[in-house]
């Protein structure tokens, strides 16, 4: 069973979406994108894929560790 979901986004941004995607084939897109997301199952799997993603694990730490100071005073 399919929702109808009205979402705002940046013009630029629904531009991008026309062009690349194509107006039939938006919908398919965006929940292809989010499915791994917000199902539970595809979730753990999209966290383990993260987390075996050691170039965007590293980044996210030396990000980590960049900030560590910005909370004293």
């Amino acid at each position: 069973m399919q929702k109808k979901l009205t979402i705002s986004i940046d013009e630029q941004v629904y531009n991008g979406l026309y062009a690349v995607i194509g107006k039939g084939a938006i919908s398919q897109f965006i929940e292809d994108l989010l499915r791994p997301y917000v199902i539970q199952d595809e979730l753990d799997a999209a966290y383990k894929l993260m987390a075996e993603d050691q170039e965007r694990e590293t980044e996210a730490l030396l990000w980590a560790e960049a900030l560590i100071g910005d909370g004293k005073k």
